[in-house]
């Protein structure tokens, strides 16, 4: 099939620029995040399919935050062209599927869509990794499709399917812009790819077949954008990409001169939080103390996923992983070490081709050793045209039994015992899938559920935990600590820095009036090594972090009123705080009910007792 531009054919097509009459706003568009139930969002009306340029396109994603990015990008792209976005496939006029080539069931998936798609008779357009990694695949014949470095073309695909044709957009070209229209999911949330690609050549990796080789954005851009989100009122910055650690290697810079620029840029009243992305443990070992320091920062959380994949170096070598056990130890101890209240996440595959049962005991030792709060546990999966592909298998029962025993052990941990009753500050950005609660994220990153208005999203408050579960965190937000939404504070982080005489982000996240905690103290610091026997799931070193003193601030409490209130400096014990809770969100409106039903009750009874009174008082004749 030919590419799209042979299809359009017109010069000047083929160098992959855009062709006359798609310039399209450089807006941003944004959306409430997703709502379930009662609280769904009203649906948009439905555009007249015979319109051109107005019919509704349903867009599904999987995979990873990095394609989430790619889906929102061409959902803004569509949106800016008069697109209507839906999350209902049934009405729509086309399908717009993100695909993802981790997995086999990721793909299964996308295979049992496309059957959807064409036994409802609907046009279909396929994007990500899989058309991109796997362009001869069956399932894809007569499709249209379009590459992970195309993106910014969705227009043109879908408007050449809708009239019929078949269009294959592949071909590898500069890196999308930054600055293209975007529609998020969660318009508190932007994910920020800082890279495509990566360095390594992983044995059974699929991915790298579809993104290819390492390609950093400029330290510049990415700051520029930064600037535009926090405009906007992102509340959370996720850096995405395929191995964050390897930013900037193949344009003469690399990840701490990023995170420095960029948290430059953050709020100093913290109303935007910045995640730092998966990375890999080759790539940061050589700037442990820089990352460390960031991660130390006040607008940063302390969370990272960094992937062993196997505790067995032999196994790691039969990957190819470019690193080593002890290595990976090295990235976790030291992180903990340094950073108060550090949270890591890692993956482990079970069953890697020629694994033994010794290869596997040693991950198993591994994960009881370190019980990191978040393991991502999953099979083996061989992915064509990979070299994993051609090695000798594990038999499947011996991988799903691997697997079933792993996942036993990680969850007899408790993580999360340590954090009941304790006093920390979340950042709430989003809607429960219960339709309840709302969530929020500690400085760890620690996911706690509240029971909250939805007018607190996109704030920050306290919380006290009240219980604790192996997969969930609940807590009540204290009445009056609800910071300011709006970002009144045009002063950043770093000017906050200099004003305090600390002119680096190490320096300046040591004793200052933001830090939720002192890594500076020396012998007295609260700090935890993730060392044996001694990980503490929870925010380590934040046991003093009510104590820490705080600037004055503007707060505002769940009604809405304002009020100006000075942190007390003081030490408070666990017995002295006693904070006001907001222990559900309808607390007002029930005390309004039952006050309207006492004046009712008063009335009724004085009326009775007047009307008694008369009677009694009337002679009788």
């Amino acid at each position: 099939m030919e590419d799209i531009e042979d299809v359009l054919g017109p010069a000047g097509f083929s160098d992959g620029g855009a062709p006359p009459g798609l310039r399209l706003p450089l807006s941003i568009v944004a959306v409430k995040p997703k709502r379930r139930s009662s609280r769904l969002a009203q649906t948009q009306p439905q555009p007249d399919a015979r319109i051109p340029g107005t019919q509704t396109i349903y867009v599904k994603t999987f995979g990873c935050s990095h394609n989430q990015s790619d889906s929102e990008y061409m959902s803004g792209q569509l949106s800016a062209f008069g697109y209507a976005i839906t999350e209902e496939p049934e009405g729509a006029d086309l399908w717009l599927i993100n695909t993802c080539t981790v997995k086999n069931p990721s793909q299964s998936a996308m295979t049992t869509l496309i059957s959807k798609c064409k036994s409802a008779n609907k046009p279909l357009v396929v994007a990500g990794c899989v058309p991109q990694g796997s362009r001869d695949l069956k399932e894809l014949e007569g499709i249209s499709i379009i590459g992970v470095q195309q993106i910014d073309r969705v227009v043109e695909v879908v408007e050449e399917t809708l009239k019929g044709h078949e269009v294959r957009l592949l071909s590898r070209k500069t890196l999308p812009s930054l600055d293209l229209p975007k529609v998020r999911k969660n318009k508190f949330i932007e994910i920020l790819p800082i890279n495509v690609g990566c360095l390594g050549a992983c044995t059974y990796c699929k991915t790298k077949h579809a993104r290819g080789h390492l390609g950093s954005y400029t330290i510049e851009s990415l700051v520029d954008r930064v600037k535009i989100v926090v405009s906007e009122g992102v509340r959370e910055i996720w850096l995405s990409s395929e191995d964050t650690g390897a930013y900037g290697r193949d344009i003469g810079t690399n990840l701490p001169n990023l995170l420095n620029a960029i948290v430059a840029e953050l709020p100093a009243d913290r109303s935007t939080m910045l995640r730092i992305g998966m990375t890999n443990p080759p790539f940061i070992l050589e700037h442990l103390n820089e990352i460390a320091s960031v991660l130390r920062h006040p607008c940063v959380y302390t969370f990272l996923h960094v992937p062993v994949q196997s505790g067995s170096d032999a196994v790691l070598k039969a990957m190819n992983r470019e690193y080593t056990v002890s290595e990976f130890r090295m990235v976790v101890d030291t992180l903990c070490e340094l950073v108060p209240g550090m949270q890591i996440a890692t993956d482990i595959i079970c069953g890697f081709p020629g694994e033994t049962d010794e290869d596997f005991a040693q991950t198993v030792s591994l994960v009881k050793e370190y019980q990191l709060p978040q393991v991502h546990i999953s099979q083996f999966y061989p992915r064509p045209g990979t070299p994993a592909a051609r090695m000798k298998k594990v038999p499947s029962i011996e991988v799903k039994k691997r697997s079933r025993e792993l996942t036993s052990v990680f969850e007899a941990f408790s993580p999360y015992e340590g954090l009941k009753g304790r006093v920390e500050r979340i950042w709430i950005t989003e809607i429960a899938t219960d339709g309840v609660h709302l969530v929020g994220h500690t400085k760890g990153y620690i996911q706690v559920l509240v029971i909250a208005p939805d007018s607190m999203l996109g704030t920050s408050a306290d919380a006290k935990i009240t219980s604790v579960g192996r997969w969930s965190v609940f807590g009540e937000v204290i009445e009056g600590s609800v910071a300011v939404k709006e970002a009144a504070h045009k002063q950043n982080c770093a000017e906050v820095q200099e004003e305090n005489g600390q002119n680096h982000v190490e320096e300046a996240t040591c004793c200052t009036n933001t830090c939720d905690s002192c890594a500076c103290s020396g012998a007295e610091s609260t700090a935890q090594q993730c060392s044996p026997s001694s990980v503490a799931p929870t925010n380590r070193g934040d046991a003093a972090r009510q104590e820490t003193p705080q600037p004055t601030l503007v707060r505002r409490n769940v009604e809405g009123t304002v009020k100006t209130s000075e942190v007390d400096t003081a030490t408070p014990t666990a017995k002295d705080q006693q904070p006001n809770v907001v222990t559900r969100r309808a607390l007002n409106i029930d005390r309004i009910l039952w006050g309207g039903l006492a004046v009712s009750f008063a009335t009724t009874v004085a009326v009775l007792v007047l009307l008694t009174y008369k009677i009694s008082r009337t002679p009788s004749y």
